[in-house]
């Protein structure tokens, strides 16, 4: 049971809970949406990042969703999994070497909406676990 109750605003379970303040929800929809479809990056390499960030979040909303792939199906998902990873337990050692590896394989643009989607996916997951969400 979440640490709240569920407002009438919203969809899901997660809305339901952001619904309590009605403009907030409306522009995390927004920037959720943006964020998670194909842009610069794919929506599959973006939704095997969401997969390793939830288990590292411990959103157990999001972890229903079931756990990254063992094996990813492409170089550039694989390198972005690795970099979620390393956010997620080594965050004070990200440095211009990781920035010069994901510049192999990805344009600045990309880079940027990567670091968007983590740091924004962290903070929906955080939110979720904070609220105690429940699939």
């Amino acid at each position: 049971m979440p640490r709240v109750s569920f407002s009438l605003n919203g969809g899901s379970p997660f809305q339901k809970l952001m619904g309590h303040v009605p403009p907030i929800l409306q522009k995390w929809n927004d920037l959720s949406d943006h964020l998670s479809g194909n842009g610069q990056l794919s929506a599959e390499l973006k939704e095997q990042v969401r997969r390793t960030l939830a288990f590292g979040n411990g959103c157990e909303y999001c972890m229903a969703k079931g756990k990254p792939a063992r094996v990813q199906e492409d170089e550039r998902t694989s390198l972005a999994v690795a970099f979620a990873n390393i956010f997620l337990d080594h965050r004070d050692s990200i440095d211009d070497k990781i920035f010069a590896t994901l510049r192999q394989s990805f344009s600045e643009s990309e880079i940027v909406e990567l670091c968007a989607f983590i740091c924004f996916t962290t903070a929906s997951q955080q939110f979720g676990a904070m609220m105690n969400l429940q699939p």
